[in-house]
């Protein structure tokens, strides 16, 4: 059954060529909204907190600081309106989801780049 499933997955959800990103990554994410008739691409730049899932249903949270107020979106990775991710800062992190990450303001909450 499962076997049946990646094969469904291969053949018919269409793949994006993405950047290799992980938790800890500083990434832009443009994405494509409806407003009636009009369609307008909007992007929302953040640390990644995390990525889960694997396949058609892989997902990725992203945080950003608003004010002082931290907004955190969810995009599945397979999302049609997602047009493309830059990669703007490595970042080093010991885990692979960094949710300690919310409780940490001022110079606490900045993660080393890694250099390429």
């Amino acid at each position: 059954m499962e076997s049946l499933i990646k094969f469904v997955e291969n053949e018919f959800v269409p793949k994006k060529d993405f950047p290799n990103f992980s938790a800890g990554d500083t990434i832009t994410v443009y994405y494509e909204i409806k407003e009636g008739e009009k369609t307008r691409t909007q992007f929302f730049k953040g640390v990644v907190i995390q990525r889960r899932g694997s396949g058609a249903t892989e997902t990725f949270t992203i945080r950003k600081m608003s004010g002082t107020i931290g907004v955190e979106r969810i995009f599945p990775i397979n999302l049609p309106a997602l047009q493309k991710i830059e990669l703007n800062k490595r970042g080093k992190v010991r885990r692979s989801r960094i949710f300690y990450f919310r409780g940490l303001t001022g110079k606490k909450a900045r993660i080393k780049e890694v250099r390429k």
